[in-house]
């Protein structure tokens, strides 16, 4: 699954790439060597993107006006985006002021950091490290 592709946002839709998975060329689907694939391959699909994006900058200056203060409107919305390690999300509540009422953010290595059970089952101590590794965890995601 890939938001840019399966609910579109930004500009994305105006480029052209792949959503990676993994294939287990190498071994056991979805293993430490798989997902590091997956991570290489990435890297060449965002390549693909920033070529892309490059080739589209309209040349000459561009201006835009950037509100110095935004002020949802009243209610409650969730927004999600792509990271580097999967979904990112923030479900916001709004009172109509300035500051939101409530803001909530969902890390996506605070998830993937639950898969840990699943993957690393039948393993030894020693292969955790790179099961770890290979989900590619940040620590302050997950410390939320």
């Amino acid at each position: 699954m890939d938001l840019r592709k399966d609910d579109p946002y930004s500009v994305y839709p105006k480029f052209d790439f792949e959503v990676v998975t993994g294939t287990g060329e190498m071994g056991t689907l979805g293993d430490c060597w798989d997902r590091y694939m997956v991570r290489v391959w990435e890297m060449e699909q965002s390549l693909r993107i920033i070529e892309q994006a490059i080739d589209s900058i309209p040349e000459g200056d561009v201006q835009s006006a950037i509100p110095k203060r935004i002020r949802p409107p009243v209610g409650e919305v969730y927004v999600r985006s792509e990271a580097p390690r999967g979904e990112l999300g923030y479900y916001i509540i709004s009172d109509g002021s300035q500051n939101p009422f409530r803001v909530k953010g969902r890390a996506p290595s605070f998830v993937n950091l639950s898969l840990m059970s699943e993957i690393s089952r039948g393993y030894l101590i020693a292969d955790m490290i790179a099961i770890i590794g290979s989900i590619d965890i940040v620590l302050g995601d997950v410390d939320r």
